[in-house]
């Protein structure tokens, strides 16, 4: 943003994979936050995703234009309420392609964006987001991830598995980060989060993350 004391330029952390610091800046994040908090309210709303083998994320989710469930998606909330999945936003997707050109050049592809998770990490409950990829979709555009609140480590790895190599990248409020080409299926995740971190002018506490996709269904 602009009032950074050392600035961060945009930089390639692997190949096909971007990172915009400070693209947002504080009206537009609010818009986003405004957004999400209704989107959180039932029906379809925040939930808890439970795993196949029992366990729980740590983090909280909420769906729109399809609904993720491990490991596919849906049109209803297939393993919560039952309901509907909330429509996705003709503007959020206007915003995913917007970040796709701000991170290569370049114009996205024909395909829609229609799919978006959005995960809250409570900045009391110390949730994290383990190594995994993005491969539920059927389409092979390029990921568009939004960061609103707490900072966070993200963790960028490779496509062959969850060990080494990986790389750490902090990213703030406001930041973009858009994964795709030879990155499109690598390893990702955030080890930990830094409570407190929020600028106090949003007026969130915890981190939120917006993953925009295209779902090819």
């Amino acid at each position: 943003m602009d009032d950074e004391l050392f600035p961060r330029p945009p930089a390639e952390i692997a190949p096909g994979a971007v990172h915009v610091p400070g693209w947002l800046d504080l009206a537009a994040q609010r818009r986003l936050l405004d957004a999400c908090r209704e989107w959180a309210k039932p029906p379809a709303g925040l939930r808890t995703v439970r795993m196949p083998s029992g366990g729980e994320m740590s983090v909280r989710t909420v769906c729109l234009g399809w609904h993720w469930f491990p490991y596919g998606y849906a049109r209803t909330v297939v393993d919560g309420d039952g309901a509907p999945v909330k429509p996705f936003p003709q503007w959020l997707g206007e915003l995913a392609r917007e970040a796709v050109a701000r991170a290569f050049g370049r114009q996205a592809g024909p395909e829609p964006y229609d799919i978006a998770l959005v995960n809250f990490y409570d900045a009391a409950g110390g949730a994290t987001m383990g190594l995994h990829r993005d491969s539920d979709e059927k389409s092979g555009a390029p990921v568009v991830s939004l960061s609103l609140g707490d900072a966070c480590v993200f963790r960028l790895g490779n496509s062959a598995g969850r060990g080494r190599p990986w790389r750490d990248v902090e990213l703030r409020s406001g930041d973009l980060f858009v994964f795709g080409g030879p990155s499109r299926l690598a390893y990702h995740g955030v080890p930990r989060t830094r409570p407190g971190t929020s600028p106090p002018a949003l007026g969130l506490s915890g981190r939120l993350n917006v993953t925009l996709r295209v779902s090819g269904l």
